[in-house]
């Protein structure tokens, strides 16, 4: 077999192209800029493209497939070359779904919480020896790729994500994947350029419960009160609910408490907590019983960018998150103050995605730093004008979020704010999709460190 990757550089593509590779398929692929880490990801596997921008005596007829990243357009001279000789042209999604089609298909769905209940998954499985293929979204530690295929593994774990599949296919990926056993974690309108109210958003997990395969299961949040009524109207289905367990913060992490049983967790918040629960019982359709997962789970630390422990000293710690959307902000926000009640909790967050910094969207985030004693919102007016978005005032992002921010449009002030504090006794927590437009946090920390 000889697949073409049109765009081979993107986050996910590039990882496909290489799981691809491992598994004996020739990968050849092209694209008009590559990144870091895609770059030398690609290179160490030898299906780096010689030669940068699209050709079209690259697609030739011996192709069994070509796979469109979203990164290209629709009028791509390679696409048009594939038309035109009837080759077999996939999403990223679709071809995902092609090499796990005889499997058990995991799929983890919802707004918020995916990537970390995948990476709980995974780590449950890994520690009990058990074989899976998977896909997730974000690099996770101790992964050299996020896409795993193999002809062996019964089970094919993914994170569903309902954002589209390809340039000229509109349908939200996690369509594409009919899953036997799915998730959904919880409901908040987000990607409000593709669905413009939150009725049509949540008709595309209307639609992804009704893919589920015959006889599937549906794992679900009870606790959302959305996805309880969509549940409703599956009578076809399994339907397993999760909720918040009984735990207690304490130094270091979490005791849990199940079934009449203590488990000491490193994870802390309701929010991740919550997210376990649904892992279990996705696990437990997995014939993997509760108490054999929870175990295996004691030394899960959290997913890469999910409430990262960044350094500690005795009276300080830095985190950074991936949060972004209200719901995330909030929940985040909330687990750190509760783990460290006697601590000032100074959170930072960047409104980077589109949706984020939509003047319309703003209002969604009254109170979403709330349980922060200090909160500071980060925004590019040059981000926001490169969106083509109408510009952003400071007074209307400080009134979206309730009041009680300070708002900053500049990478410098957001340090200044920083390195203004006396670090002693306190949380900083960086939340953003992004980096705040060059943050190292890594080396910010060190540099805090060093000033205690």
């Amino acid at each position: 077999m000889q697949v073409h990757f049109i765009a081979i550089g993107g986050s996910a593509m590039h990882n496909l192209a290489i799981a691809l590779s491992r598994k004996g398929i020739q990968v050849t692929g092209s694209d008009d800029e590559i990144f870091e880490p895609s770059r030398s990801r690609l290179q160490k596997q030898g299906i780096l493209p010689e030669n940068l921008g699209w050709d079209a005596e690259r697609i030739h007829s011996g192709l069994s497939a070509v796979i469109l990243g979203m990164h290209a357009r629709e009028d791509n001279p390679e696409l048009a070359a594939a038309k035109a000789l009837n080759i077999p042209i996939y999403s990223y999604p679709e071809y995902l779904y092609e090499q796990s089609k005889h499997k058990t298909r995991v799929v983890i769905g919802g707004s918020h919480g995916k990537t970390t209940i995948t990476s709980m998954l995974l780590h449950a499985v890994a520690k009990l020896g058990i074989e899976v293929d998977y896909m997730v979204g974000a690099q996770l530690d101790g992964y050299d790729c996020m896409v795993r295929l193999s002809d062996t593994a019964s089970f094919m774990i993914l994170e569903g994500d309902e954002y589209l599949s390809s340039p000229i296919d509109r349908r939200p990926k996690f369509h594409l994947y009919k899953p036997n056993i799915a998730l959904l974690s919880g409901i908040a309108w987000d990607h409000i350029n593709v669905f413009p109210t939150f009725a049509n958003y949540v008709e595309q997990f209307q639609i992804f419960i009704s893919l589920i395969e015959p006889n599937g299961s549906l794992v679900y949040n009870q606790e959302d009160q959305v996805i309880v009524d969509l549940a409703k109207q599956n009578t076809q289905l399994e339907k397993v609910p999760y909720q918040t367990p009984v735990f207690e913060p304490q130094a270091g992490g979490t005791v849990l408490h199940f079934e009449g049983q203590q488990y000491q967790l490193q994870i802390f918040g309701a929010h991740n907590l919550q997210n376990l629960m649904g892992a279990m019982r996705v696990a437990e359709q997995m014939a993997i019983a509760p108490h054999s997962f929870l175990n295996a789970m004691a030394d899960f630390t959290g997913a890469g960018k999910r409430l990262q422990k960044v350094v500690e000293a005795p009276d300080f710690v830095m985190y950074k998150d991936f949060a972004h959307s209200p719901s995330k902000l909030k929940a985040t926000t909330a687990a750190v103050k509760q783990q460290y009640p006697n601590r000032e909790v100074v959170a930072c967050m960047e409104l980077h995605t589109f949706s984020s910094l939509q003047k319309a969207f703003l209002p969604h985030y009254d109170g979403a730093m709330s349980s922060a004693d200090q909160a500071l919102v980060y925004f590019s007016p040059e981000v926001v004008a490169h969106k083509k978005l109408p510009a952003l005032a400071s007074q209307e992002v400080s009134e979206g979020f309730g009041g009680g921010v300070q708002v900053c449009t500049q990478t410098n002030a957001v340090l200044d704010f920083i390195n203004a504090q006396d670090w002693h006794n306190k949380v900083l927590l960086m939340m953003s999709s992004g980096n705040f437009d060059g943050i190292d946090y890594d080396a910010l920390g060190a540099q805090l460190l060093a000033s205690l």
